[in-house]
């Protein structure tokens, strides 16, 4: 069959066939193309959150390079003086102590220091004996008075809180009966009597063999968790004047350092300057090794049980601020609580005891209790 390029081309198709083809191109011209779905994502196995990471304690944060102190032997006697008077209004009391530098204890004055900011109180550092080694706890600022192992610090510090002073508003007030203040020069002053019920003596050190037994109160417990701040950069001056300074070492003073308490953070020249009761007259007041000689230390490990940072919260307007049930009576004239130096029997307290280093493997009782020893096993 030939089909003519002059007439029209025509496809006869069966009715039915016909009737789809129009079905189906209707339908075309309404369909919309979609795109297939994604496939669904690859499973993934659960894996938990790392734990956080352990928080450190509270007081770590203000013991800094302090944490290294660490030793066998324990720390001497605390010596007898007097507290200088308050040099400036504002300025707080910061008793003296013992330190470690590796190679001794050398004695750490006393001193008057400005804290860091309104509101804070200072917390004696103190040695604690756990893990067969003593460990020192270092001081911090803190808005409550934290506990500071019993060790009776004098001039305020009797072994609990701080009779010393207290917050008044924004300036801090003396109490004249504990601490020694130029009343024409500082006014913000009250009289308070302050009575303490615990044994006194000259220990330095909780725990171990002679060591004071006190342990933190529950309020102490509490307050340990407040946010603490470190010594100032003045308290750490005035350590590194003391560790430069041969004569302040236990081993060349016998436990009676010539400068015991300063007026003022590093200056151990001048007036104000206190004596050790018992301080040799012949003692150099300040000898000292070099510039910048730095501070020896020997690297702790932790022991465990041995946290021993708790606080006692202070009370405004309370006599003792701190923790009731430890006071004893002060001596208002020496601005510090009365001990029973020179008693016998007492720990660390008879004035005529020389401190005597105690090495590795030997007795370490005082040396009037190990003559006394030697006495009554007839050697």
């Amino acid at each position: 069959m030939s089909i003519s390029a002059n007439k029209p081309f025509r496809v006869i198709l069966p009715p039915a066939a016909a009737l789809a083809a129009l079905l189906g191109l209707s339908g075309l011209s309404g369909c919309v193309v979609t795109a297939p779905p994604p496939p669904p994502p690859p499973a993934r196995e659960y894996a938990p959150p790392p734990p956080p990471p352990e928080a450190a304690p509270v007081a770590d944060q203000a013991q800094g390079d302090e944490t290294a102190m660490q030793t066998a032997e324990p720390p001497p006697p605390l010596p007898d003086y007097d507290q200088p008077p308050c040099p400036q209004d504002g300025y707080m009391w910061t008793p003296g102590y013992w330190r470690w530098d590796g190679a001794g204890y050398f004695w750490v004055p006393g001193t008057w220091v400005a804290p860091p900011r309104v509101g804070l109180l200072w917390t004696p550092g103190y040695w604690a004996f756990a893990g067969g080694v003593y460990v020192f706890h270092a001081g911090y600022w803190g808005p409550h008075v934290g506990f500071y192992g019993g060790v009776n610090y004098g001039h305020g510090y009797g072994g609990a809180g701080f009779a010393g002073g207290r917050w008044a508003g924004n300036r801090f007030a003396y109490n004249t009966n504990v601490t020694q203040v130029n009343t024409t020069v500082i006014h913000n002053t009250y009289n308070e009597t302050v009575v303490n019920n615990i044994t006194v003596n000259k220990v330095s050190y909780n725990g171990g063999t002679g060591g004071i037994r006190a342990a933190p109160s529950a309020q102490e417990r509490v307050a340990a968790r407040e946010t603490h701040v470190q010594a100032t950069a003045a308290q750490h001056d005035h350590v590194q004047e003391a560790a430069r300074n041969p004569a302040m070492f236990a081993k060349t003073n016998g436990g009676r350092p010539a400068i015991a308490a300063t007026p003022r953070a590093a200056a151990f020249n001048g007036p104000g300057v206190a004596r050790a009761q018992g301080a040799a007259p012949g003692q150099s007041m300040a000898r000292p090794v070099a510039a910048n000689a730095p501070l020896k230390g020997s690297p702790a490990k932790p022991v465990p049980g041995n946290s021993g940072h708790g606080a006692a919260p202070m009370q405004a307007g309370s006599p003792a601020h701190g923790a009731p049930g430890r006071p004893v009576a002060m001596n208002p004239a020496a601005g510090h609580p009365a001990n029973n130096a020179g008693q016998p029997g007492g720990s660390h307290g008879s004035q005529g005891t020389k401190y005597q280093p105690v090495k590795n493997g030997q007795d370490k009782k005082p040396q009037h209790e190990r003559k006394q020893d030697r006495a009554g096993s007839g050697r």
